[in-house]
């Protein structure tokens, strides 16, 4: 696993050698049914075939890179950090016993690691990742900041994510299944009740709407779209100097140039979103 900046500690403090079995003396066996999984894994969602493809390659080579447990309340019992899907897998596969590296770790350790794990193999969908947010901030009272520097991320993007978690059922639903994206999602942030967002919803699945298109129906509910003509649809380079923009501030952004010069425009959704966008636009030691 490639080592990434800005996750905590991450796991390479955890295991020994970055190929998990140049050991040094660290790492040993353990029956499989004395590990629990970690209850505070923000993963929720598995993707069959990738667990059928991870038990074969288990059966032909075994366990790679060992997981990583902590001792439970029970003697001789151990909880899950990091390898869900190892587990998983080794169940399936038959597995007796599995390699381990033994952590003792606080709740929130065992949370933060699980979610550096998953954040580094980009395993998480976003509402996962704003359900382990939304429990370091209110099971261990840290800061959107606090969180931002835990994981690698801008205060903004951590805000706009546990946003999501506003979102109605039918809504978080089409998310985890891909149906929509998390763009589409966080342009319905926009419209003030659960009925409305269903509504565009509908309206996105029946016209395969891309997320500028459910952004302007968006605006069109919410009274914010003025009257264009399609002789002002952006040209290409605007539209992606627009989402690379929208990209780096977390937040839809629209541009305008005219003959000599011209406009930027940024939404904002909340009176928190907008303080921590001037936060980021405004930090020198940090610029965009």
């Amino acid at each position: 696993m490639g080592k990434r900046t800005g996750l905590g500690r991450g796991l390479d403090a955890l295991i020994p050698g970055s190929d998990g079995f140049s050991s040094e003396g660290n790492i040993t066996f353990i029956d499989i049914d004395k590990i629990s999984p970690n209850p505070r894994q923000p993963r929720r969602n598995f993707n069959p075939d990738e667990l059928s493809e991870l038990t074969a390659s288990v059966i032909e080579h075994g366990i790679l890179q060992p997981l990583i447990i902590s001792p439970g309340r029970t003697n001789g019992e151990y909880i899950l950090i990091a390898g869900e899907r190892r587990l998983q897998a080794s169940r399936l596969a038959g597995l007796v016993k599995v390699p381990v590296v033994i952590r003792a770790t606080t709740d929130m350790e065992q949370l933060e690691l699980a979610l550096i794990e998953n954040l580094q193999r980009a395993d998480l969908n976003s509402l996962e990742e704003a359900e382990a947010y939304r429990q370091l901030a209110e099971d261990f009272n840290l800061s959107h900041e606090m969180i931002a520097q835990k994981v690698g991320k801008n205060r903004v993007t951590v805000s706009n994510t546990l946003r999501l978690l506003k979102l109605p059922d039918n809504v978080k639903n089409a998310l985890i299944e891909n149906r929509i994206s998390e763009g589409h999602a966080r342009a319905l942030l926009a419209l003030g009740t659960p009925e409305a967002q269903t509504a565009v919803l509908k309206t996105l699945f029946a016209h395969d709407l891309n997320v500028r298109q459910t952004e302007d129906l968006v605006r069109r509910f919410t009274g914010e779209l003025k009257r264009t003509s399609s002789k002002h649809e952006p040209l290409p380079e605007v539209a992606d100097l627009e989402e690379r923009l929208r990209a780096s501030l977390g937040t839809r952004v629209q541009l305008r140039p005219g003959k000599k010069g011209g406009s930027l425009t940024i939404y904002y959704y909340s009176a928190e979103e907008l303080e921590l966008l001037l936060g980021r636009l405004m930090d020198e030691k940090n610029p965009l």
